[in-house]
């Protein structure tokens, strides 16, 4: 399995999983992709049915990878996925679970993880893979990420201690709750940077693909990508889709629909791929909240990002984003993979003038009943109508992301425009928004023991512009500090001489993926 950039021409070069792994953006702006998809057959999916129920989540996983990996041997594989998701780390053997919301819903059940987001789901994975593919080739990466919320405490909590890796993480400057501030800021570990910018998510993630594509730094200080960007974590995330599919069902033919709260485009973007696999998904159910650029898109071709002062400050913080990364990849397979016409509108049409319109295109005249996709949004009122609705009827509480999920689901569940079963995936689970869950029943939800006075722990953070050239600085400062600080705590070795250099600290030899 052989990966192309959505924004290459014919004649680019595939590369390797473990390479796109290390790297994040392709070289020419765009994003990375299989060549093709994999295709899952009925019989396959019975295999994966009994694997799931005799092995567990960690075994589906690898299986699901080998589709999609074959520079990492399969035995690699399954040791890292074991590594990844065990019942420790995700509360329970079954790693991702279904709770029955009635009327034909489904919740998907997948924040169980180390920070209580959905996000801990593919950060775990990514975590084993990087340290792993590192040591194997004796190398160092400097990660390089944007949260509008649950991405960065999942990425730092799964990449703390990992050698080889240094972790910088933007956020939106106030723009999280701050429950999720403690979590990303209260990490002590000189190897994760948490830096505040001045702005919206949307900067802090353009200023993650300024250094990505300025090329000579990008080598010099081996950036690498955990936001949705880089291909592995989607990867990551398709595991779940097949898993609750397989929970959802008892017989390899009946079919399922996905609703899925979205901002970014990645979560649901792996649907799609699970879908174009050929795992029998009905709907990928689209919701927004106020900041509905993608819901616009689904309803009337045109795609609109907005600036900073456009996009919308919601009670479901984590999707307030207005530039969707992974949306690329998506329009690169409705545009029947053509990397000329995808580069024309995201490397021109889209900066030159903030929008592209397909409307008028055979494409998207066929987008719903080719690919499945429907949409909606949510507000303030729609989320505390829902919230309020599931604590008192199915003794739920689910968080406010979730909420609009379920919202839009429910709208189209009563007109009968999707089937039944849908699942509705969680995002995080209620006590990382507390002010919204009190707004909504008046009471606070259960907090779990390992949150207990998080906010009241020390904070780590440094504040920056929102400027390229100051993050830029930042690293270089940063890197040399944690270089210097290296060689002066590394035992000199017997023999070295006066002014002859040490060996380099950040240089290790291979691991052993079980120690």
């Amino acid at each position: 399995m052989n990966y192309v950039s959505t924004r290459g021409g014919a004649d680019q070069t595939p590369r390797s999983f473990s390479d796109i792994l290390l790297e994040g953006l392709a070289p020419d702006g765009g994003l990375y992709v299989p060549e093709s998809y994999p295709h899952v057959a009925t019989a396959t999916l019975g295999r994966w049915r009994t694997l799931l129920a005799d092995e567990g989540y960690a075994a589906l996983a690898a299986q699901v990878l080998e589709l999609f990996i074959d520079d990492i041997a399969p035995a690699d594989l399954a040791r890292l996925t074991r590594h990844a998701y065990t019942a420790d780390k995700f509360g329970s053997d079954a790693i991702v679970g279904l709770a029955d919301l009635g009327d034909g819903l489904l919740l998907g059940k997948i924040s169980n993880g180390p920070t209580a987001a959905f996000k801990d789901m593919a950060m775990q994975l990514l975590g084993q893979l990087f340290e792993f593919e590192l040591a194997r080739r004796g190398e160092t990466m400097t990660i390089l990420g944007a949260t509008s919320g649950d991405t960065g405490s999942a990425a730092e909590y799964a990449m703390r201690g990992k050698r080889g890796l240094t972790t910088f993480m933007l956020t939106p400057r106030g723009r999280m709750t701050p429950f999720q501030q403690a979590q990303m800021f209260s990490l002590d570990d000189p190897r994760i940077i948490n830096v505040a910018v001045d702005g919206v998510f949307d900067d802090c993630q353009d200023l993650v693909k300024a250094l990505n594509n300025d090329l000579p730094f990008k080598a010099e200080y081996r950036l690498g990508a955990v936001n949705s960007i880089n291909w592995a974590r989607l990867l990551a995330q398709v595991v779940y889709y097949v898993a609750l599919y397989l929970r959802a069902t008892d017989a390899d033919g009946q079919t399922v629909t996905f609703a899925v709260p979205s901002g970014n485009f990645g979560n649901i973007c792996a649907g799609h791929v699970a879908r174009s696999m050929g795992v029998p998904i009905d709907r990928l159910i689209l919701a927004t909240n106020e900041n509905n650029v993608l819901d616009e898109f689904f309803r009337t071709g045109v795609y609109r990002v907005r600036a900073s002062a456009e996009t919308y400050e919601t009670s479901s913080p984590s999707m307030d984003i207005s530039k969707a990364s992974n949306f690329e990849r998506f329009v690169f397979d409705l545009l029947g993979r053509d990397g000329d016409r995808v580069r024309a509108l995201f490397a021109d049409e889209l900066p030159r003038q903030g929008f592209f319109d397909l409307s008028k295109t055979p494409e998207f005249a066929a987008l719903s009943q080719t690919y499945g996709f429907v949409s909606g949004s949510s507000t303030h009122a729609d989320r505390l109508a829902q919230i309020r609705f599931l604590a008192t009827e199915r003794a739920t509480v689910i968080d406010p992301h979730t909420a609009d999920g379920v919202k839009v689901a429910r709208d189209l569940l009563a007109v009968g425009a999707v089937a039944e079963p849908v699942v509705a995936l969680e995002t995080a689970l209620p006590v990382k928004f507390s002010a919204t869950i009190r707004e909504a029943l008046g009471r606070d939800t259960e907090r779990p023991g390992k949150f207990a006075g998080i906010e009241e722990l020390p904070r780590r953070v440094v504040d920056l512009d929102n400027d390229a050239d100051a993050l830029k600085r930042l690293i270089a400062d940063t890197m040399a500090d944690l270089r210097s600080a290296s060689v002066a705590d590394a035992p000199q070795p017997a023999g070295l001489q006066p002014g002859s250099l040490p060996p380099d600290p950040t240089r290790h030899e291979a691991l052993d993926p079980d120690a």
